[in-house]
């Protein structure tokens, strides 16, 4: 039997920072970002949540630029080392830790090393997107169940862990979290599972972030909606009658940006990204 781990002297928070808003980040994890010695953050808690902690506090653990990814691997190295140095550590992550955020990883990894943690919970983007859209998960109506998938699974991954054809037989709502580019497949998957075609399906691009775009259609058609809307990630797919109810509400509905996407509106992000750069990154 192994040696049981020497307890560190430091601690690490594994704290959820919502969707993106800054006013939706928790009492705790605000006095957290402001504690802490160190934070390591991903890129989606966005940049006004990341401005909050001076630069010399924080550590980029999330995308560079070319694409390139910090290895998990060096993340948890990074966060046990922080900790045996005796720092109070923030690992900061967009909405909740242990929704498609790799905190459970990094929780097992923690424990593993001897590190005390504690966790904060955060606006799971799954549920706090589509809110802030006008469109309920659940709804008494119209969904009783909802399903959280990732369009984004590890690549190393032999085959798919994600039954689409069980999805679409569970009469529910269907959230997937990173899937934009993954959009043709699922789509095509859930139709070929019998799921009617004219199913009510929306996106929701940034979701409370200043640029936020929200973009609907049907099952059928949702895959040129994207590609004329010009949706990019980060952004929610939700699938089910409950994306109708937006069209319903959507008219006083005053989240900020929650409109719907006219690529022909010259004041519309989609139309200003198209007349500059090429749309973005």
């Amino acid at each position: 039997m192994s040696e049981d781990p020497v307890r560190a002297a430091g601690k690490v928070y594994l704290v959820g920072s919502g969707p993106g808003d800054p006013d939706l980040l928790t009492v705790k994890a605000r006095r957290l970002l402001e504690e802490a010695d160190v934070v390591l953050h991903d890129k989606l808690p966005g940049p006004e949540i990341i401005d909050l902690v001076d630069e010399e506090r924080r550590e980029d653990v999330g995308k560079r630029a070319g694409g390139e990814w910090t290895p998990q691997e060096y993340t948890n190295r990074r966060l046990v080392e922080l900790a045996r140095e005796g720092k109070t550590v923030v690992r900061l992550k967009g909405g909740d830790p242990f929704v498609f955020g790799r905190g459970g990883e990094e929780m097992e990894h923690l424990a593993a090393s001897g590190v005390p943690f504690e966790v904060v919970p955060g606006i799971t983007s799954a549920v706090g997107g589509p809110g802030t859209a006008g469109i309920p998960v659940t709804h008494r109506d119209h969904a009783s169940s909802v399903s959280f998938v990732t369009g984004h699974e590890d690549p190393t991954k032999d085959e798919s862990a994600v039954d689409w054809g069980a999805l679409a037989a569970t009469g529910g709502t269907l959230v997937v979290l990173m899937g934009v580019g993954k959009l043709p497949d699922y789509t095509a998957a859930l139709r070929e599972a019998g799921m009617a075609s004219d199913t009510p399906v929306a996106l929701v691009e940034r979701a409370t972030w200043p640029d936020m775009r929200v973009a609907t259609g049907t099952l059928a058609d949702i895959v040129d909606v994207r590609d004329e809307a010009e949706i990019e990630p980060p952004a929610i797919t939700v699938i089910g009658e409950v994306a109708a109810t937006r069209d319903r509400v959507v008219d006083f509905l005053e989240n900020a940006n929650a409109a719907p996407v006219d690529p022909n509106d010259p004041d519309d992000p989609a139309a200003e990204a198209e007349a500059g750069n090429g749309g973005g990154e």
